[in-house]
């Protein structure tokens, strides 16, 4: 910041950030402000006797110093310059009449306040002009040494200034405080759509492919009706149909079950998985709970890597390897290539899930997967943290 915005910026504390106080604090300042009028009044009525028309000066003087102070207290909260030097100059005219009038109370309680309030709210270059003009005022009408004069303008500057300080200060507080606020809103909101985005792969990776393939046996259940296929071959189909829908509940209830961050028994269904695939199976280390995410995501490519073998390469050797280690878990699935003579079967039922899929959420939970060709034949491998 150049020296020059420094002296005719207007201070950063002027226009406060409306919030809500506490009901002990406004009703100090209430109390506070209305003792400050009432010491005014009854010292402007106690110093001199006014009796008759005498009483309206300085019932004027009391209305035009609430007046201009008001005034003055919207033109800097809304940056205004001149208005609010206006205002000053109206206020010094107002404390000049009360002191030839005899309200000394009145026209002191004027200059000291306007020579603090300018250091406070105006630019600090009009702030300093303006509380010179109030405390020169206040030092001719009091007719005060010079020593004491220089102790009172050295006082109310000070105290002005540490009040501007002050006012920078629990601005910037609030300003970092909205931030924090933003922060925590868009922190908010971006859990929520990566909320979102989680239950949409689950509702993709477990219904969508569970109905698409139901649908497909029962559409070729069908179409072998109305071509009057063998029974037991419509049959088949509609077996394959019902066992698909029982292992897509059973994939939504583990789906759901990781939603509401439950543990996830991973051994127990690598283990399954295996036995059914006709794959060996070794584990190393003491199986121990994962959190939701990272057992549904073992899961996933397990039962992807051994659908997969299936498909692609029937016959051949499945090996899976499932480690737990420190920090993390991994699963290895490798398959050898298919027997000579044997040809894909590549209408079987697979999970769907993908293996660029399953390579997305290991990644959201800062692990890894590598698939991809090894000794002749093919490798999944997945770390995750758990």
């Amino acid at each position: 910041m150049s020296t020059l915005q420094r002296w005719t910026r207007w201070p950063a504390g002027d226009v406060p950030i409306r919030e809500r106080g506490s009901r002990a604090r406004t009703t100090l300042s209430f109390f506070g402000r209305a003792a400050m009028l009432g010491a005014v009044v009854f010292g402007t009525f106690a110093e001199q006797r006014y009796t008759g028309w005498r009483l309206l000066p300085p019932i004027g003087w009391i209305a035009a110093t609430a007046g201009l102070f008001t005034g003055w207290y919207f033109a800097c909260r809304a940056r205004r310059l001149w208005p609010a030097l206006g205002c000053a100059a109206g206020l010094l005219a107002t404390a000049g009449l009360a002191h030839e009038g005899g309200a000394d109370t009145l026209a002191s309680v004027i200059w000291c306040g306007l020579a603090v309030l300018a250091v406070i709210r105006l630019p600090l270059a009009a702030g300093l002009v303006t509380a010179g003009a109030a405390l020169a005022s206040y030092g001719l009408g009091t007719g005060e040494s010079l020593l004491v004069m220089l102790a009172v303008a050295g006082g109310l500057g000070l105290l002005g200034y540490l009040l501007r300080l002050d006012g920078q200060a629990r601005s910037a507080q609030r300003a970092l405080l909205a931030q924090e606020r933003a922060a925590q809103a868009a922190r908010a909101e971006s859990a929520a759509l990566a909320e979102r985005a989680r239950i949409a792969r689950e509702i993709h990776d477990v219904l969508a492919h569970s109905l698409s393939a139901q649908l497909v046996h029962l559409e070729a259940a069908r179409l072998m009706l109305d071509a009057g296929a063998e029974r037991a071959e419509v049959r088949e189909r509609v077996v394959a149909a019902r066992r698909m829908a029982q292992d897509g509940l059973a994939e939504t209830r583990q789906a759901l079950s990781a939603l509401r961050g439950e543990f996830a028994p991973v051994a127990e269904f690598v283990a399954e998985l295996a036995a059914e695939a006709g794959a060996g199976l070794a584990v190393d280390g003491v199986p121990r709970p994962v959190p939701a995410e990272a057992g549904l995501a073992l899961r996933r490519v397990a039962q992807e890597a051994l659908t997969n073998a299936r498909k692609h390469a029937p016959g051949g050797r499945v090996d899976v390897r499932l480690a737990y280690r420190e920090g993390e878990v991994e699963l290895r699935v490798r398959n050898s290539a298919a027997p000579r003579g044997a040809h894909p079967v590549l209408g079987g039922s697979g999970s769907g899930y993908g293996l660029l899929g399953m390579r997305e959420r290991a990644e959201l939970l800062g692990g890894e997967l590598l698939a991809g060709p090894d000794e002749g034949g093919w490798r999944v491998l997945l770390r995750v943290p758990a």
